[in-house]
């Protein structure tokens, strides 16, 4: 199997078709994606005096009672009486130099601006310890990595990176403006020089090792869409379990799943659990059928491992 550089990744569940722009060679496209925007509780007049609460990664996900649980990814619904403020974004991404070259730096500068009031200010909330969370994937979904810009005073976020092969790429941003609902950006990217030879995945694969550790990842229903999914991943080293796993950005895995189109993006975290491995359990379900690259990243013994899957969603 295709083994995946280690890089540095955390995220969150969201499974959704992006609104994106053509992809073309210009590397300042951006993505704009719509926050739901959700009214009073049904049968409630501004719910009465109660709460309303919401997934912090899917806001049109409510429910007026405390404590559950969103059935998309897994999370707890949080206290959000004003689910959406009913605005929409898009993430600009300008890189400099603007001609990307394969083994030479560049600084990838990404703006968050209100649709229709760009000039505005968007101040960033910090999800899993970090404000932007982007995700580099090449276009063949063969190569991964898991970035953090960071504000500049210039009013943007920046990360410095060094792609190590040409070809087409594409750059994920996981974001959530204050007061508002998750949103997603996307842009394609094309970088100069020798290229990545691309990867054909086609077949189920889930089963994972390198560096003497191993993962298995399993479902407790039949892959389809439209259903809750129990997923688990177990995790040993050496053909023995591991069971001290460390949290990385503030859980104890992050799965991020993508399509074979890379229009649909999945990030799901991982259930409650008091112990710290073997196996991390999570909550998910497709609302697409086809293929999907499957990203696991677990700290383990002060190192960040990424392992990957591939998967066949069924209508």
């Amino acid at each position: 199997m295709y083994r995946i550089p280690l890089s540095l990744l955390a995220l969150a569940g969201l499974l959704t078709t992006t609104s994106c722009s053509p992809e073309s060679e210009s590397s300042s496209a951006t993505n704009t994606v719509t926050t739901p925007t959700n009214g009073p509780a049904e049968g409630t007049a501004d719910h009465g005096g109660g709460h309303t609460y919401a997934c912090p990664m899917h806001p049109e996900v409510t429910s007026t009672k405390d404590g559950e649980k969103c059935p998309k990814c897994g999370m707890k619904l949080e206290h959000n009486d004003a689910v959406s403020n009913g605005k929409t974004y898009e993430m600009k991404l300008v890189p400099t130099p603007t001609q990307v070259t394969a083994g030479q730096p560049v600084t990838l500068a990404f703006t968050p601006h209100e649709t229709g009031n760009e000039a505005a200010p968007v101040p960033l909330a910090v999800v899993h310890e970090k404000k932007i969370h982007l995700i580099i994937v090449s276009k063949d979904l063969g190569q991964f990595y898991h970035e953090h810009p960071e504000y500049t005073a210039a009013g943007d976020y920046k990360v410095q990176y060094t792609f190590p092969k040409g070809g087409e790429y594409v750059l994920f941003q996981d974001y959530t403006p204050t007061g508002s609902g998750h949103q997603l950006g996307r842009q394609p990217l094309t970088v100069k020089g020798p290229a990545y030879a691309p990867v054909k995945f086609k077949n189920d694969d889930m089963q994972w090792g390198q560096d003497g550790y191993q993962a298995t990842l399993s479902f407790d229903k039949d892959l389809k869409v439209g259903q809750l999914l129990g997923m688990k991943i177990n995790i040993s080293k050496g053909g023995q379990p591991v069971t001290d796993l460390a949290n990385y950005l503030g859980a104890l895995g992050h799965v991020v799943v993508i399509s074979e189109d890379t229009q649909n993006y999945l990030h799901v975290h991982p259930n409650d659990q008091a112990d710290k491995g073997p196996n991390i359990g999570f909550n998910t379900n497709f609302e697409k059928p086809g293929l999907y690259r499957v990203f696991l990243q677990f700290n383990h013994a002060g190192t960040i491992h990424t392992s990957d899957f591939t998967i066949n969603v069924k209508a």
